[in-house]
């Protein structure tokens, strides 16, 4: 018998320099995916993390 997974969700995270036009190594749009739990965060996730598009540590936001 299968586990139920539970409240633990996969998300989409998004680098908050894709609406900067002074992008400095090449266009796009960059991604990463984690996992959250919805019961302990129900609000929207923010990171810190490097995209290699704009060559920087930004801030990354949790979209649908």
């Amino acid at each position: 018998m299968a586990k139920n997974k539970g409240s633990r969700v996969v998300i989409t995270l998004e680098c908050s320099c894709r609406n900067i036009n002074t992008i400095k190594r090449k266009k796009g749009i960059f991604r990463y995916t984690s996992s959250k739990n919805k019961r302990n965060n129900p609000t929207r996730l923010e990171l810190k993390k490097f995209c290699p598009y704009c060559n920087s540590h930004t801030q990354f936001k949790e979209i649908k």
